[in-house]
């Protein structure tokens, strides 16, 4: 096979991609053979969800990013303020009405070894894309599919590291059952999270349950803004613990939440149906509540922004 065989793979048309400084075409955007994000997964991301142009839970995001920074004892490659003008740039170049921004931070590169290197310059990548807003809300309506599997992952998921592995084999798995979403089950058969999402039920005497945190699951952004827009509206009947899969197949309704998806409604576990099979009544007003507080920060948050 040639080399220019090799290479003609097609890169997403249009896009522009963000490296160290450089806005680069998608297809062109690289980062050196030995970084240690590419041979170590030695690097943290972010996913921020933008609607209408704007950045969903952006505090949240930053603030959970330089958590994980700091707890694989690196350093952030910018101050925010310069950090927020890059990623509202990036939705700028890329004509974003409605998707997902990536931000990746990386230890940079450096000749391989295992322990972390004394000296180093990190790497800073930002990638974004559009997203099908209409299979969104087709979800949100008609609801979701998930399977339980074996929980495999290692002992520090509340650091947003890019070793993702055993959360890819899940959902993969996953889908090949025909479900949309794996939630995974640690060795008490209590439920963790999902492979991209955090897990909820509403039992049968109408309390919110999700599991607390810990470092078993990571502390999602938008979990943390569906418990804010609750305690707004003053709504306290909520419990965080953990519950188990027979729980689970026994709560009144069921959703997951995520920066790609906010509240989408959970309709059956293992083919066990939740509820009477259709989205809840709970889990639309969660969801309701939850957009609302949402987009009301991220207009706070512009303003920030624009007056930094």
């Amino acid at each position: 096979m040639n080399r220019t065989a090799i290479h003609a793979r097609p890169a997403p048309a249009g896009r522009i991609a963000y490296v160290d400084g450089r806005y680069l075409p998608h297809g062109s955007a690289t980062v050196h053979v030995e970084d240690r994000g590419l041979q170590f997964a030695d690097s943290i991301y972010e996913v921020c969800a933008v609607l209408d142009g704007r950045l969903m839970d952006e505090e949240g995001h930053l603030d959970r990013l330089e958590r994980s920074l700091a707890a694989l004892d690196m350093k952030m490659p910018l101050a925010r303020a310069p950090l927020r003008i890059v990623m509202r740039e990036m939705i700028r170049r890329n004509r974003m009405r409605d998707g997902l921004l990536y931000l990746q931070v990386t230890r940079g590169a450096h000749r391989r070894d295992h322990p972390f290197p004394k000296t180093y310059r990190s790497t800073l990548i930002m990638t974004s894309r559009s997203v099908n807003m209409a299979a969104v809300e087709k979800r949100r309506t008609d609801g979701i599919a998930v399977v339980t599997l074996p929980d495999i992952r290692w002992g520090r998921c509340d650091i947003k590291a890019t070793g993702l592995l055993p959360n890819v084999m899940a959902k993969s798995q996953a889908r090949k059952l025909g479900a949309f979403e794996a939630w995974l089950v640690d060795r008490d058969n209590f439920i963790t999270e999902g492979t991209s999402t955090n897990a909820w039920i509403v039992t049968g005497e109408g309390v919110l349950v999700t599991r607390k945190l810990s470092h078993n699951i990571l502390a999602g952004v938008t979990r943390l803004g569906v418990l804010a827009s609750l305690a707004q509206e003053g709504f306290n009947a909520i419990e965080e613990r953990a519950f188990t899969v027979e729980e689970a197949y026994a709560a009144r309704e069921a959703f997951m939440t995520s920066a790609s998806g906010g509240v989408i409604p959970v309709v059956s576990i293992d083919g066990q149906i939740i509820g009477d099979g259709s989205p809840g009544t709970a889990t639309k007003r969660i969801h309701a509540l939850y957009s609302q507080f949402a987009r009301a920060a991220a207009g706070a948050s512009r303003r920030t922004a624009a007056s930094a």
